[in-house]
């Protein structure tokens, strides 16, 4: 493992159940936490990833890079959340999977991630 991905973080995977009404939905109270080690996360550098309202309220919204190492798969969903650095941050889109130029296999993973104020 390089210096770049000795962070860890808490992937939330919570489990889809049907309310009351037939609504299929995320049951956050019963989510499954699991620590992954050797990431790394970054504050995005993209300013699209990065945006403010002032209509009603202000809300902030800040993007993040979670990408692993060269080699190494990630069990991530685009339903799951990351608990990082005293921050929920949702996966924005689809976990990006980069396939080995050199092989089968994934080279490495990425996911946007997003944190709402």
């Amino acid at each position: 493992m390089t210096l770049m991905f000795y962070q860890s973080v808490v992937r939330v995977r919570a489990p889809l159940v049907t309310d009351r009404y037939g609504n299929k939905k995320r049951d956050w109270s019963a989510a499954e936490h699991s620590t992954v080690e050797g990431v790394n996360v970054q504050p995005s550098a993209s300013r699209s990833d990065s945006s403010e309202e002032t209509l009603d309220r202000q809300t902030t919204v800040t993007g993040w890079i979670l990408q692993t190492a060269e080699g190494v798969d990630l069990d991530l969903l685009a339903t799951d959340r990351i608990q990082y650095d005293g921050m929920t941050l949702e996966v924005e889109g689809e976990v990006e999977r980069w396939p080995d130029p050199f092989g089968p296999g994934v080279h490495h993973v990425e996911a946007r991630l997003k944190e709402v104020d």
